[in-house]
């Protein structure tokens, strides 16, 4: 199925089951039905088919923002006036496609991920955090392609094996 067809596919249930499983990524099949008011088995039908679709990955709680449209991805450094430092991110908060935001060092002040539909829609995006009181410049950074995604895996495996008791094998006497 291609993006279109995915998206186009979504209905107002598709979302709020999204919206559901983003909330609560543990919670079950039938608390999820109970807490929608429809039947098990079209809860669970709808998560399979979200699942195929691969709007769903990793289990099925997280959601795969290009699969439903999202497939505009920038990295965008601001510079703001230190005074207003939490205004701006209370007023970045309130940007829907502004994933993450992170304080740095460096040029700059503020580090967001923000997502976009297409490059009209990261330029509304980017005019919204231009007109935040305090943002005094930014600077865009389109992501080409993802090589290496969020990941916690590999760091936590080397978490694990160095914590890992010694065998008797290889303790000495």
């Amino acid at each position: 199925m291609i993006r279109s067809d995915v998206l186009n596919s979504l209905d107002p249930l598709d979302l709020k089951i999204l919206l559901e499983l983003i909330k609560e990524p543990r919670i079950q099949i039938a608390e999820l039905s109970e807490l929608l008011g429809i039947a098990r088995n079209t809860a669970q039908a709808r998560v399979r088919r979200l699942l195929r679709s691969g709007v769903l990955n990793n289990g099925g709680r997280e959601v795969d923002l290009e699969k439903v449209g999202y497939d505009v991805v920038a990295f965008v450094t601001i510079e703001v006036t230190h005074r207003e430092l939490d205004g701006v991110i209370g007023a970045l908060r309130l940007i829907p496609q502004v994933l993450e935001v992170h304080e740095i060092s460096g040029r700059g002040d503020l580090w967001c991920r923000v997502v976009a539909a297409d490059t009209h829609n990261l330029q509304t995006a980017l005019r919204s955090v231009l007109r935040i009181r305090g943002v005094i410049r930014t600077e865009t950074v389109l992501a080409l392609h993802t090589h290496i995604p969020y990941r916690t895996e590999p760091l936590i495996g080397l978490m694990a094996a160095a914590a890992a008791p010694t065998t008797r094998a290889t303790q000495g006497p």
